[in-house]
């Protein structure tokens, strides 16, 4: 499963085969900053600051690698700060299939206050891609679906591209016969439901906006899950914060629910557990075992600084300890 050249008629050839590509839209460089008790108006003295190449794409992207997987990576990167994210890719061995665009790629600032324990964001603005960039990026698409299996389409859609640009990939993708994520939000994810991705990971928040009312308990999570499914998507996972994630497939549904644990940052633990997801997905996992996989990711994101895994040992560990609980309506197999 590893990352390797192919060998083709006993050549060694210079680009890999991969199974899983991601695709962002609106990647950042992700500057974290700790300033214990954060005054609005006043001089902040900075603790600690770090700064990663992220945007949710690009984190899967890094966690799979981190764990063995053969990964490529397209969207949109400016070339005026695209070091940053070529740094990485050389790093993890991601193949890079970004469009280049003139100017810079988006900034998000964290203002990180353990004093208080709050976190303010600082989100500046983005490319603006125009229909020839667009156009590059398909044919990128194009390419990668000739050997990638999973797509991950991930995060914000940048001003000016259209909501709909998720359900016109899907529906490409489709056509070939590619499995696709889709974990985004607002107005793109709504857009991209009748697209029916085959898997759609969005938190709580993101599904209840969705279907524009409140999701009170797990039976109303359930149910709402399987709406989804109705229209075609073949796997729903909403996360649910500390209180773990509800998956639901055709006749399952299960609760996975993490244990406790020392959190340093909240940085990707989403992404990691799309990336939990999609490798769940590539062993053939059954439901719950592939709920406790995407768990132990998160879980492992959640105990780094950063948008980062842990070593390989101690993110498996967190796998046993990951507890799932059918739902109403999964039979006995999926837990």
């Amino acid at each position: 499963m590893g990352f390797g050249f192919p060998e083709v008629n006993g050549l060694l050839m210079s680009e890999p085969l991969f199974r899983v590509a991601t695709v962002s839209l609106n990647p950042a460089i992700d500057q974290t900053a700790n300033v214990a008790n954060f005054t609005e108006g006043a001089v902040n003295r900075v603790a600690r600051e770090r700064s990663d190449a992220g945007g949710k794409g690009v984190n899967v992207a890094s966690f799979l690698a981190h764990t063995g997987h053969s990964v490529a990576v397209t969207g949109f990167l400016g070339t005026d700060n695209a070091g940053p994210f070529e740094r990485l890719f050389v790093e993890s061995r991601i193949v890079d299939r970004f469009v280049r665009l003139p100017g810079s790629t988006r900034v998000n600032v964290k203002i990180v206050d353990d004093a208080q324990e709050r976190v303010t964001d600082i989100n500046f603005p983005g490319l603006r891609p125009g229909a020839r960039d667009l156009a590059a990026l398909t044919a990128a698409i194009d390419e990668l679906a000739e050997t990638a299996e999973w797509f991950a389409l991930s995060g914000s859609v940048p001003a000016g591209v259209p909501d709909g640009i998720y359900a016109g990939l899907i529906a490409r993708l489709k056509q070939k016969r590619r499995a696709v994520l889709l974990d985004a939000s607002g107005a793109p994810f709504a857009a991209a439901i009748d697209a029916a991705p085959d898997v759609v990971k969005p938190n709580i928040d993101e599904l209840e906006e969705l279907l524009g009312r409140r999701l009170e308990d797990e039976d109303a999570i359930v149910a709402a899950a399987r709406s989804l499914l109705e229209r075609g998507i073949r796997t729903v996972a909403v996360s649910l914060g500390a209180r773990g994630a509800v998956l639901v497939e055709a006749g399952a549904a299960v609760l996975a629910v993490p244990p406790k644990i020392a959190v340093k940052s909240t940085v990707g633990a989403g992404d990691a557990m799309v990336a939990g997801l999609i490798a769940g997905k590539l062993q053939g996992l059954e439901l719950g075992a592939c709920a406790r996989l995407a768990t132990a990711y998160s879980l492992g994101a959640l105990g780094e600084v950063g948008p980062r895994l842990p070593a390989l040992e101690t993110l498996f560990a967190f796998e046993p300890e990951v507890t799932t609980r059918r739902l109403e309506g999964a039979p006995r197999s999926a837990g």
